[in-house]
């Protein structure tokens, strides 16, 4: 006898977030997605705004309210905008369904620091903290028990993902992490804005938010979630010609007793047996290895002793639309329902 398939709808579903989310959904061997929510294309298939799924369902675009859309769902997935979810989960947690939330609004825990970072004060500050982290590599065990879960940042995953084994080792204890990130234009959005589009952006490297990304409170506070305590992020983000993929390199200082061998067992330890992150050995991160794929890359250089210090440089590569965003957003619904995590998410990226 087959079994049930638990059923979910996502909630915002226009977008590259939506996009990515019904393609795995559609392919999921546990869960069917039976509605897709938008207040865009309404009444439209979904394969005439995004052509990959041309032909793969019958569904199409409604303009539902959250209880709408998520009513007889198990689990109810959230590409919406930032400020725009945080009005909306009241309606979803009074309907009693899991929620796994791809925007910012439920990750930090402190609203001063939401207000500060997203430039708006929180409608429900209540309801901070009561999203788990959706960082697999650090909070699985907490995203299996939990109702609902705050989906990581793309920046964040990439960096934390960097960072994890030095902050769990205590050697970014009170430490300025310097940090660059590369990203790739889908991370902007699909709605095409003067700075985004591909003319403007084609053969072009430019910062934006330099110091100022709201994704750098999260990081902080997840190393130190992981252990790392009083760790100050220099985060300048960089748009680059890529439509996917982010790379990031941190720059941390170290003791001049931390060597080659210490830093390697660290990374192996922390991620041996990661379904998702791996460490090449012959080579290091790479943005086309991991593109198309929710595997994450993480690899580290050493520097000379140089008074008393050396400086590590953490590399990480991820594809920010999937293991940055929509991908994880589907691991995290894997082990919230109990599923195999892996479950729609085991395809390689393509190469070349």
């Amino acid at each position: 006898m087959k079994h049930k398939r638990f059923k979910a709808a996502i909630i915002g579903g226009s977008g590259y977030g939506g996009a990515e989310m019904a393609r795995r959904l559609l392919m999921h061997p546990e869960v069917e997605l039976v509605r897709v929510a938008s207040i865009d294309h309404v009444g439209e298939p979904l394969g005439a705004v995004h052509p990959n799924l041309e032909g793969a369902t019958g569904l199409v675009f409604e303009d539902l309210t959250p209880a709408e859309a998520a009513k007889g769902c198990d689990v109810a997935l959230l590409a919406l905008p930032h400020k725009v979810t945080a009005a909306k989960v009241p309606e979803l947690l009074a309907l009693g369904v899991k929620i796994v939330d791809m925007s910012g609004d439920f990750r930090l825990r402190d609203a001063a620091v939401y207000e500060r970072f997203y430039g708006a004060k929180h409608p429900h500050p209540e309801l901070l903290g009561s999203f788990v982290y959706g960082l697999p590599e650090l909070n699985r065990a907490a995203i299996r028990e939990a109702k609902y879960v705050a989906s990581p940042g793309c920046f964040a995953t990439t960096i934390e993902l960097a960072l994890l084994p030095l902050a769990r080792a205590g050697l970014i204890d009170g430490a300025v992490v310097h940090v660059q990130g590369i990203t790739g234009s889908s991370g902007s959005g699909i709605a095409p804005q003067a700075g985004t589009h591909h003319p403007s952006r084609s053969g072009n490297l430019k910062t934006y938010k330099p110091l100022v990304h709201q994704h750098v409170p999260e990081v902080v506070q997840t190393l130190g979630d992981a252990g790392a305590s009083g760790v100050e992020l220099r985060f300048v983000p960089v748009s680059a010609p890529l439509s996917r993929g982010i790379f990031v390199t941190c720059f941390v200082e170290v003791g001049a007793e931390v060597d080659e061998a210490t830093l390697a067992g660290l990374f192996d330890a922390a991620y041996e047996g990661e379904p998702f992150v791996r460490r090449p050995k012959k080579r290091l991160p790479e943005v086309v290895a991991v593109a198309g794929s929710n595997h994450a890359e993480v690899g580290f250089a050493l520097g000379p002793v140089s008074g008393g210090k050396r400086t590590v440089t953490c590399f990480s590569a991820t594809d920010n639309l999937i293991k940055g965003g929509a991908g994880q957003a589907i691991q995290n619904m894997n082990l919230v329902l109990g599923v195999d995590e892996r479950a729609s998410l085991e395809d390689v990226g393509s190469w070349p």
